[in-house]
């Protein structure tokens, strides 16, 4: 097709998807809250609330499972691309 044979093909395509992950993880990283709590952490006790137990469920929770996976998929296509085939 157009004179690109199937590895051609499959380096463009994981080129794209590193360019979209690369540009995902960035926008989800600027997402996350930091880690930490400064003074009202000091004060309150953040640990102990019920916002720090039911912080795996929330949308901060949840941007750092997707960073996370993120992260692993920019590896392995950074990996992929490396190769030659």
């Amino acid at each position: 097709m157009f004179g690109y044979s199937i590895a051609d093909i499959c380096r463009f395509i994981c080129m794209a998807l590193f360019i979209v992950d690369a540009i995902a993880l960035t926008i989800m990283i600027l997402m996350q809250e930091s880690k930490e709590p400064g003074l009202s952490g000091v004060i309150a006790g953040a640990g102990e609330s019920y916002w720090g137990r039911i912080k795996g469920r929330t949308l901060e929770g949840n941007l750092v499972r997707l960073t996370t996976i993120g992260t692993i998929v920019f590896m392995v296509l950074g990996l992929v691309l490396d190769m030659n085939f």
